[in-house]
């Protein structure tokens, strides 16, 4: 709670200001406000996301039918190429950044990030490498070696088209270290008074876990690309077996990022599910140190796990034996979290909207997908199905199942207090059930192609595989319809949506105790920390309202119970 909400309290008069009003072309600026450069990555990403999911349709229409008869087999390599690199790099990646630049300074009770300017820098790299990417489409030459770009294949297409690519990487990997590092010191350094590390709410911990990961792997990939265009346009061979290269050297270090990459897009939104659920819940989360450690737990088993891509480049068997048990060991504190995320659900007031669908629908879409990665993890499995569609049905049940389920979560969840406005719950919940169904319609079936025998990267197939690939294209195309019923409700509700009120959930956290949407520098004084972010229906508080039909105008009341101790943890369930 802020001060001059306490004062509230009290019946002690207090100045009151309106929030600073921003401007529309600020956010067409080179602005450091974190929460406009917060609205300028997630409006930029998602622009990037409706490109990519074109592409993904434009894929699928050729694979409806096992002839080459939409788009010819050297525009179809281009299409899932860029479709992949811009759905990690342009749409998770940069969209996980936007919800912590809006979240971070507002749950730790910072008027900003640590470095603003830098801040602003990470986000205007990104279009221009986007622009740049899509732009390779135009010139005729987009690269088309697939999103790992493994030599000698990336080395023997078209060379523009593979060094207009690895320059993307490149910029887009320099934004991603930048913001890590600038959320890194912002949460290390700028904590609100009595804020400790086992105060912070969970997303803070993700995001400790997930910039600390970033910041390690990512120079790998960079020193991996910057060799790849030695030897593309210098003539160097690095990593072309004709010269005495090792093409093995770049999956290694190609991996040694995008694994850990797969953490860096699903941590944060671990983070996200962590504050949903309670909120919606209306019950304190449910082990909240293991949830926090786990998190780091995968931050560090996610750099200790990435050959198991590599099962069948010739590594020794120990080596395979090795990757083969860290990989399963991963799923563990992940499995923690799935557990601690259920044990909160059960026995609360669960009040199911559209944030709430969002999130069980991610716990339920993601165990699907970390149950195949487990399967995956063993060698004799992983050798039969590599390169096959069940490698593709694992891969998005893990990014779109998970981390794009928590993007909507999210966007569902901070939306009125991005705009102070609500979003449309009836076209919500027509969102949340047409993304179900599509996803599972695009997905579920790839898992029987793989195990048949469908490759992936393929424009051609077998003609007894024509059924299921028809129904994995429906569902695509019912992915992409249903992005019109968000776009329309993201854009009415924020201009004509119902006032949302400083705290429509009745949540706890920092971010809901300013207004809504946040004044400029945050909060009118320094805030104090008056309750625990998950600390629903505990005695020290006072009777929880009914939220079936909350008054989005009236605020949670403050806790008489001020927590001054940096080293006391929130109550759990357990020393409840």
């Amino acid at each position: 709670m802020t001060q001059a909400q306490i004062q509230e309290k009290a019946n002690i008069p207090a100045r009151i200001e309106e929030p600073g009003q921003r401007n529309w072309r600020d956010y067409f600026s080179f602005n450091t406000d974190h929460k406009v450069i917060a609205i300028q990555y997630l409006v930029t990403t998602f622009i990037f996301y409706c490109i990519g999911g074109v592409m993904a349709d434009l894929v699928r229409t050729e694979l409806r039918t096992p002839e080459v008869d939409f788009v010819t087999p050297e525009v179809y390599n281009s299409l899932f190429t860029l479709h992949a690199t811009i759905m990690i790099f342009l749409w998770i990646v940069p969209a996980g950044a936007g919800f912590a630049n809006f979240l971070i300074p507002l749950m730790i009770g910072a008027k900003d990030m640590a470095f603003p300017r830098l801040n602003a820098v990470a986000f205007w790299i990104i279009p221009p490498a986007g622009i740049l990417l899509i732009a390779s489409l135009v010139v005729g030459d987009a690269p088309d070696a697939g999103w790992t770009s493994y030599p000698p294949l990336s080395l023997v297409t078209g060379q523009v088209g593979e060094a207009i690519w690895i320059i993307s990487v490149l910029l887009l990997g320099t934004s991603s270290i930048l913001g890590a590092l600038n959320f890194l010191v912002t949460m290390l350094k700028m904590r609100a008074p009595g804020l400790g590390f086992l105060q912070l709410p969970l997303f803070c911990w993700a995001m400790l876990a997930t910039s600390a990961l970033a910041l390690i792997s990512t120079p790998v990939l960079a020193a991996g690309l910057i060799l790849l265009s030695f030897d593309l346009l210098a003539g160097t061979t690095f990593f072309n077996p004709t010269g005495g290269g090792d093409p093995v050297v770049y999956q290694h270090m190609f991996w040694f990022y995008s694994h850990p990459a797969v953490y860096i897009m699903i941590l944060p939104f671990f983070g996200v599910i962590s504050e949903v659920i309670p909120v919606h819940s209306r019950k304190p989360i449910f082990g909240y140190k293991a949830i926090a450690y786990s998190s780091l737990a995968i931050s560090f088993l996610g750099l200790i796990v990435w050959a198991h891509h590599m099962f069948t480049s010739g590594i020794p068997g120990w080596l395979r034996m090795f990757f083969m048990i860290t990989t399963m060991i991963i799923a563990v504190p992940t499995g923690i979290k799935i557990f601690s995320w259920l044990g909160t659900m059960w026995g609360g007031k669960i009040h199911l909207r559209t944030a709430m669908l969002f999130a069980m629908g991610f716990v339920g879409i993601f165990v699907i997908g970390g149950i195949s990665g487990v399967m995956l993890a063993a060698v004799p499995f992983d050798i039969h199905v590599h390169d096959t569609y069940f490698v593709v049905a694992h891969l998005h049940y893990v990014l779109f199942g998970g981390s794009v389920l928590g993007i909507y979560a999210a966007f569902y969840h901070w939306f009125p207090k991005m705009t102070g406005r609500m979003l449309n719950e009836f076209w919500g919940r027509v969102h949340f059930a047409l993304t179900i169904v599509g996803l599972n319609l695009a997905f579920m079936p790839m898992h029987k192609l793989g195990m048949l025998g469908m490759n992936r990267r393929v424009a051609q197939y077998d003609p007894a595989f024509t059924f299921l690939n028809e129904i994995c294209t429906y569902g695509a195309y019912l992915l992409a319809v249903s992005t019109f019923p968000f776009i329309i409700n993201v854009i009415w509700s924020w201009m004509y949506g119902p006032k949302a009120g400083d705290n429509p959930w009745k949540a706890l956290t920092l971010e809901w105790m300013t207004s809504s949407p946040p004044a400029i520098e945050n909060f009118e004084t320094v805030p104090v920390l008056v309750t625990g972010p998950y600390d629903y229906g505990l005695e020290n508080l006072r009777q929880e309202p009914d939220l079936q039909d909350p008054d989005p105008n009236k605020s949670m009341g403050p806790s008489s119970v001020l927590r001054a101790d940096p080293d006391e943890p929130y109550p759990s369930i357990a020393n409840k």
